[in-house]
C-alpha cells in the first residue's frame, strides 16, 4: 500500500510540474491547441499497448476517456471566465465529492476520511481563494471536480481488472479522438493552422514532456496505484498538486508565495498524513502504550 501512495504523489508532483509550464507554453498556443497535441503525442507513446486489448478494456477505457476529458475541457472552458486560483479551489471540491459520491457505490464514510477531506478543501482555500464569482464559469469548474471525481472512483473500481498499460492506452487513444472532434468543433482557422508549426517550435519540448510524461506516464502510474488504493485515499492525495504547483511557480516562475498560502499547503499536508490514519489507529497504540 504504501509503495502505491508514494506513486501517487509522485504523479501529484509532475502534475504540479505541469502548471509553470502550461503557462509558458499558452504564451503562443491555445489551450485546445495544447490539449489535443499532448493527447496525440500520448496516444502515439502508448500505441504499441493498444494491441490484442480486450473488448471489456476498450469499454471501461471509453468510460475513463470521457470523464478525464469533460474534467480538462470544463476547466479549460471555466477558465476564460474566472482566475486560475478561484479554477484551483473549485476544483479542489472534487477531494470532498469522492467519498460522498462514493456512498452511492457503497463506500463507507468516515470520520478520518471526511475530515482530511475537509482540512485539504480548506488548505486549498487559503492557497488560492479568490473574488470573482461568475456563474458559468463557476459552473462549468464545478463540472470539472465532479468529471474527476467520478473519474477517480471509476478507476478505483475497475482498474484492478486491467492490464493497466492496456487500459491506460485505451483511454489516451479516446481522449485523442475526443480532443480531435473538439478541435474540430472550436473551427480553428486557416491562419491558425498555417502559424501552428512556427508556434510549436518553441515549445517542443514542453508539449514532449506534457504528452509522453504528464500524460502517458501518469495516467499509467494512476491505473497502477489505484489498483489497490481507495478513492477517497487518492483524492486526498491528489490534492498536494496545488501545493507542488505553488511550489514549482515559487521555484521556476518567481512567483510570491505568500505566508497564508504557505500555511494552506501544510494544512494539505497534514490532511494527507490524516488521510493515513487507520480507523482504531490511535486508540490501539495509546491502549498498547
Amino acid at each position: 500500500m504504501h509503495f502505491n501512495l508514494v506513486l501517487l504523489l509522485i504523479v501529484t508532483l509532475v502534475w504540479g510540474t505541469t502548471f509553470p509550464l502550461l503557462k509558458t507554453a499558452s504564451s503562443s498556443l491555445s489551450g485546445v491547441e495544447i490539449s489535443g497535441i499532448r493527447f496525440a503525442l500520448a496516444a502515439v507513446c502508448m500505441a504499441p499497448f493498444m494491441r490484442r486489448v480486450p473488448m471489456r478494456t476498450w469499454v471501461d477505457g471509453a468510460v475513463l476517456g470521457a470523464l478525464a476529458l469533460v474534467s480538462y475541457v470544463s476547466q479549460a472552458y471555466g477558465m476564460q471566465y474566472i482566475s486560475s486560483n478561484r479554477s484551483a479551489f473549485l476544483t479542489s471540491l472534487a477531494v470532498l465529492m469522492v467519498p460522498f459520491l462514493g456512498l452511492f457505490w457503497g463506500a463507507r464514510l468516515t470520520a478520518t476520511t471526511l475530515s482530511a477531506a475537509l482540512l485539504a478543501c480548506v488548505g486549498i482555500g487559503f492557497m488560492s481563494w479568490e473574488g470573482g464569482a461568475h456563474r458559468l464559469g463557476d459552473s462549468a469548474t464545478v463540472l470539472c471536480a465532479l468529471a474527476y471525481a467520478l473519474y477517480v472512483i471509476v478507476l478505483s473500481q475497475r482498474s484492478s481488472g486491467h492490464d493497466p498499460r492496456q487500459l491506460t492506452a485505451t483511454q489516451i487513444a479516446f481522449m485523442a479522438v475526443f480532443s480531435a472532434v473538439w478541435i474540430g468543433g472550436a473551427g480553428m482557422g486557416n491562419d491558425a493552422l498555417s502559424t501552428l508549426p512556427e508556434r510549436l517550435v518553441p515549445h517542443g519540448m514542453i508539449l514532449l514532456y506534457l504528452g509522453v510524461v504528464a500524460t502517458a506516464g501518469m495516467l499509467w502510474l494512476q491505473a497502477i496505484a489505484q489498483r489497490q488504493v481507495p478513492a477517497d485515499k487518492a483524492s486526498v492525495i491528489y490534492a498536494m498538486e496545488p501545493v507542488f504547483a505553488a511550489l514549482f511557480a515559487w521555484l521556476w516562475l518567481h512567483e510570491v508565495l505568500s505566508g497564508r498560502a504557505a500555511l494552506g499547503g501544510a494544512l494539505v499536508v497534514l490532511a494527507v498524513l490524516i488521510s493515513e490514519i487507520k480507523p482504531g489507529q490511535a486508540r490501539t497504540e495509546k491502549s498498547s502504550a
